[in-house]
């Protein structure tokens, strides 16, 4: 069986979305000839943890560590909870205070590409070890954190090995990139390093349409995309809240805030009776301040639950069971490329999806294909409330149903077999 490294920053007991799309290729790769051999760090400062991933991990591949150096220790203790929830993503839309925008300027301009940069040259004299004694001829790096991609450029250059760069997200064009504070010197060293890893990686892969059209303007190297996915959960839930349930799982940004969702919610309250007895907003994970404060300046936070971060496991099943998953985006322009990693997940849960997001976002495309569920911009106030009313009616006769759209292309043993075809070109 040919054995392919896989350097990832992100593995249990690390949470959120970042850790799942390498955990699951590691899961399936070997039903396809391959024998994972899983890098990853060995003291790493996860912002979420997720302890029940841990018996996610197949017994049928490798894993390699070493220790890394990270500057989030030392911020954590100067500045406490707020600076994990920074390293969470978790910025504040208005102007932020002085030691998050410090942090911010440190973070951007001297530790580029991003905080896991020292990791880089102990790596690579470690895997060219590994690499020598085990045979491997192809290594993944998977970013964020980009400086990931540092380390297979180099291992492409000293041991000679087939390398594949996988970008889960772009990176210079990354929606937070401009938050980042960037001296002109620090822009330039960015965009010369991924410029660098563009044109030197033997394939690329992406998990979007745009991010492959913005990078074949950057490189001629070729470039694939390999979307997330989801674990097929069989048949849908019968046990659905009784509430008419919102649901958005997983951390919300305060950049993403719908704040025309909450005005019509409120609107709906007035002009629908019976809504307000029956509407749930939940939210389960990392929530920003400023999404909290807009709820309750709607008048609607008697209907809000927060839920802290949940597992994995937890996490399909409050899924599965709401009446409506919400899914939302920054409006940007930046964020056309974002295909969230709940998204395929939702797709599993086969509850509808009331999606907000920028004009010619990716997603709603394949909303409207799959019939998964409608997309509205953040200033449809209008249409989002007719659909909404539609959909309460819906629960209220009990015929708001699942949907029932083919989603089996987007499972993960799917996409890994997709995956094994692009390694074949060894």
């Amino acid at each position: 069986m040919e054995k392919v490294l896989i350097v990832t920053y992100y593995w249990p007991p690390a949470g959120g979305p970042g850790v799942q799309r390498w955990l699951k290729f590691a899961t399936y790769l070997p039903e396809f000839g391959y024998h994972p051999v899983v890098y990853i760090p060995k003291n790493a400062q996860y912002p979420i943890r997720d302890e029940s991933l841990l018996i996610e991990i197949p017994n049928n591949i490798s894993l390699v560590t070493l220790p890394i150096r990270e500057p989030y220790g030392l911020a954590a203790r100067l500045f406490g909870r707020r600076a994990s929830r920074l390293s969470s993503g978790i910025i504040s839309s208005k102007k932020p205070p002085l030691w998050e925008r410090f942090l911010l300027w440190v973070r951007g301009n001297f530790y580029i590409p991003d905080g896991r940069k020292n990791w880089v040259k102990p790596s690579v004299n470690y895997l060219s070890r590994v690499i020598r004694e085990e045979g491997i001829k192809t290594v993944i790096t998977t970013g964020p954190p980009h400086s990931l991609h540092l380390i297979g450029l180099n291992l492409q250059d000293r041991v000679g090995v087939r390398w594949i760069a996988d970008f889960r997200d772009p990176w210079t064009t990354i929606g937070y990139h401009k938050d980042l504070q960037l001296m002109p010197w620090a822009r330039r060293r960015h965009e010369s390093l991924e410029k660098k890893v563009l044109q030197m990686a033997d394939l690329i892969l992406v998990t979007s349409q745009h991010t492959r059209q913005e990078f074949s303007q950057k490189t001629l190297q070729p470039i694939e995309v390999l979307t997330n996915g989801h674990d097929l959960v069989g048949e849908p839930s019968d046990e659905l809240d009784t509430a008419f349930s919102i649901s958005h799982i997983g951390s919300l940004l305060s950049g993403r805030n719908p704040k025309a969702l909450w005005e019509v919610l409120a609107a709906c309250i007035k002009d629908i009776p019976g809504f307000s007895e029956e509407l749930e907003i939940k939210l389960v994970g990392v929530v920003g301040d400023e999404i909290i404060e807009s709820i309750r300046e709607a008048g609607l936070f008697d209907h809000l639950i927060h839920i802290p971060y949940v597992s994995h496991p937890e996490a399909v099943r409050l899924q599965q069971k709401s009446q409506l998953l919400l899914l939302t985006e920054i409006d940007s322009p930046e964020t056309q490329a974002i295909i969230p990693g709940k998204f395929f997940e939702y797709m599993a849960a086969r509850r509808p999806i009331l999606a907000i997001g920028p004009d010619n976002w990716e997603v709603a495309d394949m909303i409207r294909q799959l019939y998964l569920g409608d997309v509205f911009l953040h200033n449809d106030a209008e249409r989002m409330q007719e659909t909404i009313a539609h959909w309460y009616a819906a629960y209220k006769a009990g015929t708001l149903q699942p949907t029932d759209a083919d989603v089996d292309g987007y499972s993960r043993r799917s996409l890994t077999g997709d995956l094994a075809k692009l390694l074949v070109g060894n």
